[in-house]
């Protein structure tokens, strides 16, 4: 479909439909209503054009629109010859002088608006707006053994996902880590949003994981951390101050930050929830401990086309081997 800009006039009809239209109605025992019937097109279009019509395309053409006379408001000749000479011997002043020298020395009584208009029909202040550039991203360095640094973050469960005999307003909520190093993910499911789920669920991913990490990033959100001044410690760092783990919080509202966890669950979005129908907490969480497991055994770009898993032990063993 053809893009028409606010310098082109729209004409619904194309020059040979008006040529074929007026063609056959010059034939006898053609009615109008044939003709506006078969073309799509009005009665009153049909007679417009007939009147042009001498047997030849070229009288069927599109005539200029253009007004045979000035807006009663435009700028007068006089006024154009003023404002061109002034930029003929000023061509660097600005509009602001260029107004002045108008109003006191020419009497010139229109807006300065008035002028702005008329210099941008001329040509001026049509710069394009410099572009922005696009964002580049700073070089990550990524840990090059497990258990150095974990991204954690909350994802909510998609509605369309919950049965009808759920309640309306319950949600649920899939909380992920993910070992930078290993791309390994541990997931778990909550019916609600808190500080408590928080503590629970480390707790649960080192279980799973059999180790501890160095660091866990997270969010600013308040599940990890306390979102207004206050001397109180929030429950998650208690934990990880008692367990030795560094809590790193990323820059805020700047997700990017943590974006293998991100980037994961967009991919949950996709493998999981778009086919998912869950019909209680621990259905969902049946669920996706079986989609986990599927999750951690699929290949990625990123590590050499193997899965999480076999790059766990890859690492794992590297570990082993530099310490024994």
């Amino acid at each position: 479909m053809s893009i028409i800009t606010h310098s082109q006039r729209f004409l619904p009809h194309e020059l040979h439909t008006r040529f074929y239209a007026c063609k056959l109605y010059s034939q006898n025992n053609v009615s109008v209503a044939f003709v506006t019937r078969r073309y799509k097109i009005s009665k009153s279009s049909l007679m417009r054009w007939m009147k042009r019509f001498d047997g030849t395309k070229q009288s069927l053409m599109d005539k200029s629109h253009c007004p045979h006379s000035k807006h009663p408001n435009a700028h007068t000749d006089q006024e154009i010859e003023w404002i061109n000479n002034y930029l003929r011997r000023n061509p660097n002043i600005s509009m602001i002088e260029l107004y002045g020298k108008l109003r006191i020395n020419r009497g010139y009584s229109r807006h300065p608006s008035s002028l702005f208009r008329f210099l941008r029909k001329q040509g001026y202040y049509t710069q394009p707006k410099p572009k922005k550039k696009p964002y580049k991203p700073q070089p990550y360095n990524t840990p090059k053994a497990a258990g150095i640094k974990w991204q954690c973050d909350v994802k909510h469960v998609p509605k369309h996902c919950k049965s009808p005999t759920l309640l309306h307003d319950q949600k649920f909520y899939q909380y992920t880590m993910i070992d930078e190093a290993s791309r390994e993910r541990f997931i778990y499911h909550y019916d609600e949003h808190s500080s408590y789920s928080s503590v629970d669920f480390v707790q649960r991913a080192i279980a799973y994981f059999g180790y501890q990490p160095y660091t866990i990033q997270t969010d600013n959100g308040f599940e990890f951390t306390h979102t207004t001044n206050t001397d109180r410690t929030h429950p998650f760092d208690i934990l990880l101050d008692h367990l030795g783990i560094k809590h790193k919080l990323i820059r805020p509202r700047t997700p990017r930050h943590n974006g293998k966890v991100e980037r994961s669950h967009r991919n949950d979005n996709t493998r999981f929830y778009q086919n998912l129908k869950f019909y209680s907490l621990e259905d969902l969480r049946e669920q996706a401990k079986r989609y986990l497991s599927r999750s951690n055994n699929i290949p990625m770009a990123t590590l050499g086309y193997l899965t999480p898993l076999e790059m766990r032990e890859k690492l794992l063993n590297q570990f082993k081997y530099y310490f024994t």
